[in-house]
């Protein structure tokens, strides 16, 4: 196949000319959309095959061009504004978020709690909607903010919609840190969850990620059955009883139902 200059486009799998710095560039960002705030410099520098001196030079030119910024309290990196605000654009026209606006609000309206539609992102998730609850407590999430799978009822439930081979070797490169004293870090303990999660038909978070809130979710998947996303919905423990709790997992999986049957409509 030739591009638009008539030459044949590269090989799939095969570098192209003159990329291997922006290639570099990417790498870096990656690093830092993986582990958002917990790297500086010399972790960096660590992690990633260049030596300090280039490294320094591409956080440096990430930073002036928005893409990355640094927190002064810690010296580390993380997403900067422009780069959320470029994929929110891309996320705005995204047939899943199109597809699930409608039933998450319905959701949202019904529980008057808040909900997230979420996406797998390297190791973990990354929201891509939500929906706040009109009551006074609110969560401090927004969109654009990357969460673990272990340790939130999205990243379970996506987990759990995985073919048993490949959410196992998923668990076993986790890099488990505790979140609150409730976070599961143990890969056994984890995989526990995870087959609760398959019986029941939707995921769990008892103050595992933040403390004070629980949740419920459930995956959303394409019309091949492999999961593309999840929804979340989120309770103060305060607001929390069991009576509530089971309206909520209900409507949770009706919810991920129908954004699953709307997707599997698109060509």
């Amino acid at each position: 196949m030739a591009d638009l200059t008539g030459k044949p486009a590269p090989e799939a799998g095969r570098a192209v000319q003159g990329t291997a710095s922006f290639s570099k560039f990417m790498i870096v960002l990656q690093a830092i959309a993986d582990a958002p705030g917990d790297l500086d410099i010399a972790k960096l520098t660590k992690a990633l095959p260049y030596p300090r001196g280039t490294v320094y030079r591409i956080v440096s030119a990430l930073m002036a061009e928005g893409l990355v910024t640094e927190k002064q309290d810690s010296r580390t990196y993380q997403l900067g504004h422009r780069l959320i605000a470029l994929a929110s654009k891309s996320w705005e026209t995204s047939d899943l978020r199109s597809a699930a606006r409608d039933h998450i609000e319905a959701l949202r309206n019904a529980t008057g709690e808040t909900v997230h539609l979420a996406v797998p992102s390297g190791t973990g998730m990354v929201y891509i909607d939500k929906l706040e609850s009109p009551r006074t407590v609110r969560m401090t999430s927004r969109i654009g903010t990357r969460v673990e799978l272990y340790s939130t009822s999205v990243g379970k439930a996506y987990l759990a919609a995985l073919p048993e081979l490949q959410c196992r070797e998923i668990i076993a490169n986790l890099n488990m840190q505790p979140r609150t004293r409730n976070t599961l870090t143990d890969p056994e303990a984890l995989l526990s969850e995870i087959r609760k999660t398959r019986a029941n038909g939707y995921s769990y978070d008892n103050e595992e990620n933040e403390p004070d809130i629980r949740c419920f979710g459930g995956a959303i998947v394409d019309r091949n059955g492999s999961p593309v996303g999840g929804v979340s919905l989120s309770i103060p423990i305060y607001r929390f009883d069991e009576e509530r709790a089971a309206n909520c997992i209900a409507r949770v999986k009706e919810t991920v139902a129908a954004i699953s049957a709307s997707l599997a409509t698109l060509v």
